[in-house]
């Protein structure tokens, strides 16, 4: 017992590093060249990880390897182990008064787009020291990096994304359709989607919220939603609308972005499905890192000081019962009293 116990305290960061690659690329190799170690050294520590474990993490065959239970069981793991070890590097270095440490965002487009910008820039002005490490991508990904410790705090549009993650109200945005300035339909201020079906759309990502919600609102008015292309972001489908390629459904606020640049006019669209709410997305289990709990209570922060604006301008505040349903309470509570994996039942 007690050998087994010494063997367990030598695991080492780089072979947990080169573990993780390993997992994300999908082969050993492409995982040895990304951690810049020959193939032949990558391998020899893999081997060595799993006789420290005292278990297999890959099948190996003539066709190559693939992952074990085990090793998808260790991946959550190690990720929480790197990430925690990437705190303390970042806190330590040149320790003085203030937070310290590092953050993972994940956030979709309408986010990153819209809102983030300025409320990082503020965040990270008050806390120079906190390094936020951002990625795109769309909700649905968004929520599996949250729930496998790929990234502590997500934004995404409201839904259903399981048990594993916890949704925190964020900001509430709308959906317009984008078109030319000299399109036939840009005397309108509102249509409703039945209306546009007949024209070409350029839609955004594959599996992204805005094409969803795009085809449910096609399929109830029992017409075929006609994509002519998609792209990856909301400059290439703006620029794809003002050539004429097709119509457009973007948030109203990123669509100010390219609006007078590009000659382009937006319509309100009469569909309940067009008022959305973007959520802050957080692991189910487990307590977020502290410079994590600053950020979601920074970012909760400045969505409340929009509602009050909102209201105080006579503007309609969102409904509470959506709210209700998640059983939301007060982001600091949530976070001061979720329990540690160890205490969870």
């Amino acid at each position: 017992m007690a050998s087994r116990y010494h063997s367990a305290m030598r695991l080492d960061p780089v072979s947990l590093r080169l573990f993780v690659a390993a997992m994300e690329e999908g082969a050993i190799a492409r995982a040895a060249e990304r951690e810049h170690l020959a193939a032949s050294a990558a391998s020899r520590r893999l081997a060595d990880l799993e006789q420290q474990l005292g278990v297999a993490l890959f099948a190996r065959s003539n066709r190559g390897t693939e992952p074990t239970a085990a090793a998808y069981a260790l991946l959550d793991l190690a990720r929480g182990v790197l990430n925690e070890l990437d705190g303390i590097a970042t806190q330590m270095r040149g320790f003085g008064a203030g937070l310290r440490g590092h953050v993972r965002v994940a956030a979709n487009i309408s986010a990153i787009t819209q809102f983030l910008p300025a409320q990082l820039q503020r965040f990270m002005a008050r806390h120079p020291q906190v390094d936020v490490r951002l990625q795109e991508q769309i909700s649905t990904a968004i929520a599996r990096s949250v729930a496998e410790n790929a990234a502590d705090i997500g934004i995404l549009a409201e839904g259903d994304y399981g048990e594993r993650v916890t949704l925190l109200p964020y900001r509430s945005d709308e959906l317009v359709l984008v078109l030319p300035a000299g399109h036939a339909l840009a005397r309108r201020r509102r249509v409703r989607l039945a209306e546009v079906l007949d024209h070409e759309f350029v839609g955004t990502h594959p599996g992204s919220a805005i094409n969803a919600a795009l085809a449910r609102g096609a399929a109830e008015a029992g017409r075929p939603l006609k994509l002519r292309m998609q792209v990856t972001g909301f400059d290439a489908l703006c620029l794809m609308v003002a050539a004429g390629l097709g119509l457009g459904v973007m948030p109203r606020g990123s669509a100010l972005i390219y609006r007078s640049a590009l000659g382009l006019r937006t319509l309100t669209l009469a569909e309940p499905w067009a008022q959305r709410r973007l959520m802050l997305c957080v692991r189910a289990q487990g307590e977020l890192p502290g410079v994590a709990r600053h950020l979601v209570a920074h970012l909760q922060d400045r969505a409340a000081s929009s509602v009050q604006e909102k209201t105080c301008s006579g503007a309609r505040p969102s409904s509470a019962s959506s709210y209700e349903k998640h059983s939301f309470v007060s982001p600091a509570t949530m976070l001061a009293k979720r329990p540690s994996p160890a205490a969870a039942p």
